[in-house]
């Protein structure tokens, strides 16, 4: 795989200041375990030590500091996506199961409440998270695909556009609070079901044997390291 372009500064987003990541790794953290409109900027400058006029010196409204904290989530998201396609620069199918294991982790961080929240409050920047999620599953599940194609063990009987059309699709209309709480689906579990059905949609007959023998390869060394910490737990209560 090639390597990627460094990436422009994101517009918008707040200078790196320790002050300013502070307050926003704060607001990150309550945003999205409790919801935008239940955490005030009083809470947060109270948390942070600091006057709530110093915290909109920085920020100059709530909004204003959501957008920084979605803006800072993507960035990680990103950071660990290019992370995982230098490691797995030649294995496809690797790259692909850790992506979406990364974006199912990375999705856990955000509660119901806040999908809640910004979908009512905030529609705007609710429009802005679905369109830069699309961008996200384009660049970097649409060039595995393509890579997956050349390989032989991505299906060519279909576009990839497509396939990308029909992962976004399904991440849409899964992955929010409404859908999981009404199928019975927790941000794993989701992402799972997804990761199955996609991958056994699109790989071709080649690609099938080298998925099954990668997962059962993890779920060995799943089961080693579980093994490992309950040895470990009885030898340090002995």
């Amino acid at each position: 795989m090639a390597a990627q372009p460094v990436k422009a500064a994101e517009p918008g987003l707040v200078p790196e200041k320790p002050a300013s990541q502070r307050m926003i790794t704060a607001a990150r953290r309550h945003f999205f375990a409790h919801g935008f409109r239940g955490v005030t900027m009083d809470d947060l400058a109270e948390e942070l030590g600091m006057s709530k006029r110093t915290l909109y010196a920085s920020f100059a409204s709530k909004d204003a500091l959501l957008r920084a904290v979605l803006l800072d989530k993507f960035r990680s998201v990103e950071m660990d996506l290019d992370g995982i396609m230098a490691e797995c620069s030649s294995d496809v199918l690797a790259a692909l199961h850790r992506l979406l294991a990364c974006m199912q982790w990375h999705t856990e961080e955000i509660k119901p409440p806040f999908v809640r929240d910004i979908r009512r409050e905030a529609p705007e920047t609710f429009n802005l998270v679905e369109q830069r999620r699309r961008k996200v599953i384009e660049r970097y599940f649409g060039r595995l695909f393509e890579e997956g194609r050349r390989a032989g063990i991505i299906r060519k009987d279909f576009p990839a556009r497509l396939m990308i059309e029909i992962l976004l699709g399904t991440v849409q209309a899964i992955m929010n609070p409404s859908k999981m709480a009404e199928l019975g689906l927790t941000p794993k579990t989701g992402y799972s079901a997804i990761t199955t059905v996609i991958l056994e949609g699109v790989l071709t007959e080649k690609g099938r044997p080298r998925a099954k023998r990668g997962e059962t390869g993890r779920q060995r060394d799943h089961g080693k390291r579980s093994r490992g910490t309950k040895r470990g737990s009885v030898q340090g209560d002995v």
